[in-house]
């Protein structure tokens, strides 16, 4: 299943700056399976090395951290055949499980530049924090990794035509029907499925939705198994507690974060350190709010009034126990949910650009449900899960701060209107991986 962040490997390979490349992201979201594709693609050999339970291959690393050295004992001594530096790609797995693995990037960095090495780590962030790892400021380059987004998965599900076809219209064409039917199908069937690789493939594979919910009750029940391997004992039960909380507090209408929702007669100072565990894991991302939308956003960004997202819609919509035959029948009393699910979705596309949102929120007026920082521009978006783009809050915002250009995602087909001194773009939530063409013009 070709993934998008493969563009970026190749291009950090033949880059003359290039530095060990540190690639995280979420459990199970396909990080291993990409590097060794990379190296199957553009090495001629791929060395790997995972350290997940391997106290042997840790070792290595315990005498000192010479990059001569450690390279030799990896190679004549672990695997038996030789690394080369340039015709090798090396492999970390799991690199967060030795933490003189993750200092050692640092002298490979500075003594062995000509030596591609790429590592992988889902709870590097945990980890950092929680055993005090020396980490390599610095001295590696990053890249992060989500599910597979909706491009990809359609792509994967034998839709790359209809990707294709879809991308060579000119921004403001409407979407033909030849187009819109199919996508607006696949697009629920992303609500189902989600993107994590293994849950796709099998969809991909059998199109049975029943096997790709036990595939997502596997996911979820061992993300739930990391949190007693990995968590500190005091913070498991919180975990959980806030884990089974997310679905419901996302369905409420004011779906902000409420500390007190996760359980009766908890505070915020007693959950804290489990919402940031989840967040360091990957597993949930946090929307701050923004009352004052200036620049940058991250400074006005208000740290203590957030909502909190699930990392793969199709793991929220397993876990909120929703059928995927309402997703397909869409019934009336879906609606309200079929709102926050789509919310959920239309961040993950957001995240997996590169792009940070926040949302804004005037006294309990308005509010809008995405902002984004464009070069030297403040993106207002509205994200509608039904044909109706209707947004009182959105026109209010173009209003009261003009902004040059502005979004909604829907059901509705393409175009734009003006709303004052706002250039708005109505994009079908299915095109959202256009945004960057929309941005550049």
């Amino acid at each position: 299943m070709e993934r998008d962040l493969m563009k970026k490997l190749a291009a950090w390979k033949d880059s003359p700056e290039r530095k060990p490349l540190l690639l995280t992201g979420v459990r199970q979201c396909g990080k291993t399976y990409l590097l060794k594709e990379f190296g199957d693609r553009y090495f001629e050999d791929t060395a790997y090395f995972s350290f997940e339970g391997n106290k042997g291959l840790s070792s290595v690393f315990d005498y000192d951290l010479d990059p001569q050295r450690i390279l030799k004992e990896l190679g004549s001594t672990v695997r038996g055949k030789e690394i080369i530096p340039g015709r090798t790609l090396l492999i970390f797995d799991e690199i967060q499980a030795c933490p003189n693995a993750v200092t050692s990037l640092k002298y490979f960095c500075e003594g062995m530049r000509n030596l591609h090495i790429v590592c992988a780590g889902s709870l590097l962030g945990v980890s950092v924090k929680r055993d005090g790892i020396s980490f390599p400021v610095g001295k590696v380059d990053r890249l992060q990794m989500y599910p597979m987004t909706f491009a990809e998965f359609l792509c994967a599900d034998g839709g790359k035509a209809l990707l294709d076809g879809a991308g060579r219209l000119e921004i403001k064409s409407e979407l033909p029907e030849l187009y819109r039917a199919p996508l607006e199908k696949s697009l629920k069937y992303y609500y189902i499925v989600g993107g994590m690789p293994e849950v796709v493939k099998a969809w991909a594979d059998t199109h049975d939705f029943e096997k790709v919910s036990e595939l997502q009750d596997t996911i979820l029940a061992d993300y739930g198994s990391d949190f007693a391997k990995h968590a500190p004992k005091t913070d498991i039960p919180k975990l959980g507690w806030i884990w089974d909380s997310i679905p419901k507090q996302l369905a409420k209408d004011n779906n902000k974060f409420v500390f007190s929702h996760v359980k009766e007669g908890k505070r915020s100072n007693e959950l804290e350190d489990a919402l940031e565990w989840l967040t360091d894991a990957g597993l949930v991302h946090r929307l701050e709010m923004v009352s004052n939308p200036q620049l940058p956003l991250s400074f006005y960004a208000n740290s203590t009034f957030f909502k909190v997202y699930m990392a793969d819609v199709g793991l929220l919509r397993r876990k909120s126990g929703l059928s995927h035959k309402t997703i397909l029948e869409e019934p009336e009393l879906y609606q309200s949910f079929k709102g926050a699910l789509t919310e959920n979705y239309v961040l993950n596309e957001l995240l997996a650009q590169g792009r940070h949102p926040y949302f804004w929120r005037s006294g309990n007026t308005a509010e809008l449900d995405f902002l984004l920082e464009n070069e030297d521009r403040v993106i207002p978006i509205e994200a509608k899960a039904n044909i109706n783009t209707r947004a009182k809050s959105y026109q209010q915002f173009c209003i009261k701060y003009r902004p040059p250009l502005g979004f909604k995602f829907s059901m509705k087909n393409v175009g734009d209107h003006r709303i004052e001194e706002t250039l708005t773009y109505s994009i079908p939530l299915y095109l959202i991986w256009k945004l960057g063409q929309y941005l550049e013009e």
